[in-house]
């Protein structure tokens, strides 16, 4: 049987996976493809239209209504007739990014560690190979939960965070798709699989004041437990707190504006950290 991939972009305002699909398909020649390629380039067509990241028909965030309902609402259709395509393949792609947040490209294994794909998920997530492993169980409803229910293989790259295109976490995005490619034989070549910093734990941080954030690590930096993740200002620059973390980790998302209100959201730090 020859295989099939399907890497789908999820749109709404998640745009970095179209740009991916965008740059990927003028480069392939099906003739030199060993296989079934299947490319789904807009999920969330009515959040796309508007640059919105729920569906505005039935307000609901697709990637939670997964495997879909063929009668059901707006999303609930969407999500079956993606998802019918989805559970015919070999593996599956789901690109997403952090919304317009500011995020480390990873890719996220969301089936559970118990899960009998939990493997093949996280040895397709080694070879899109972005750097970056969260191997944390998803929510229910998300393609990456519900297609390995089916037999297959599913990861959910999250491409960075941005407003608009980000050009190298596209281009991350368009080397991990080749990358698969490669490595499941679609394609002629050989890849090299690379050690990827893996999080099994994922903590976020709100804001104990309202001001201003100031961030104290880089994306993608290690952290230990105690160290200064962020202060909050007033606007002369006056600190008004301090937040330290709460465990080793490493700084893996924050928020976009740098004013916040007291319990807002400021950054998350993937935990539980290895290499795989």
């Amino acid at each position: 049987m020859r295989p099939e991939t399907a890497p789908r972009s999820a749109c709404g305002d998640e745009l970095n996976g179209l740009g991916v699909v965008r740059r990927l398909v003028p480069q392939l020649d099906p003739a030199e493809l060993a296989g079934e390629l299947l490319v789904v380039g807009i999920v969330n067509h009515y959040g796309f239209r508007v640059a919105e990241h729920r569906n505005p028909i039935d307000d609901t965030k697709l990637n939670r209504a997964y495997p879909g309902d063929e009668t059901g609402t707006a999303s609930e259709r969407i999500a079956a007739a993606t998802f019918e395509a989805a559970s015919h393949a070999d593996l599956v792609l789901d690109l997403h990014q952090g919304s317009t947040s500011c995020m480390i490209d990873e890719t996220r294994v969301r089936c559970g560690p118990r899960h009998r794909l939990h493997r093949d998920c996280l040895e397709l997530a080694k070879a899109f190979g972005c750097g970056h492993i969260l191997d944390q169980k998803g929510p229910d409803g998300q393609l990456a939960r519900a297609a390995p229910d089916e037999g297959v293989p599913t990861i959910d790259p999250e491409l960075g965070g941005s407003v608009g295109w980000d050009e190298a976490s596209i281009r991350t995005g368009l080397k991990g798709v080749f990358n698969v490619l490669y490595r499941y034989g679609f394609l002629d070549d050989d890849i090299e699989l690379r050690p990827q910093t893996r999080a099994t734990g994922f903590e976020q941080y709100g804001s104990p004041a309202g001001g201003l954030v100031s961030y104290a690590a880089e994306l993608g930096e290690e952290v230990g437990r105690g160290d200064t993740l962020f202060e909050v200002t007033d606007p002369f620059g006056t600190v008004k707190s301090e937040v330290t973390a709460d465990s080793d980790g490493v700084f893996w998302r924050h928020r976009r504006l740098p004013h916040v209100a007291t319990g807002e959201y400021v950054c998350s730090l993937g935990t539980d950290v290895d290499s795989f």
